[in-house]
């Protein structure tokens, strides 16, 4: 299992947009993958529990994966975190 901490800095964190287009990609990958804010962990391929994080502007999250291709997962949710989701990969579907 390899992890990845990073602060959102979308001014609305993990809600509605950037949630979905977050999920979208991590749905691309064969890995398990959870997204954990302070006590609080959630699957990332589950829109509904993302949401339910609370993820606010400002606040660190820690994105880990286990499987397959868990390093290339990691790297594109992290691009996709530090772009403000704007760096959507081509085979996400908007």
């Amino acid at each position: 299992m390899k992890s990845v901490t990073i602060t959102v800095k979308n001014e609305t964190g993990l809600h509605s947009r950037p949630a979905d287009v977050f999920v979208r990609t991590a749905k691309l990958y064969q890995s398990n993958i959870e997204v954990v804010k302070g006590t609080k962990k959630a699957n990332a391929k589950t829109i509904l529990k993302i949401i339910l994080l609370n993820v606010c502007e400002n606040d660190e999250i820690v994105i880990q994966a286990d499987g397959p291709d868990e390093e290339e997962a990691l790297a594109d949710l992290k691009a996709l975190v530090e772009s403000d989701f704007n760096t959507i990969n081509p085979k996400v579907q908007i």
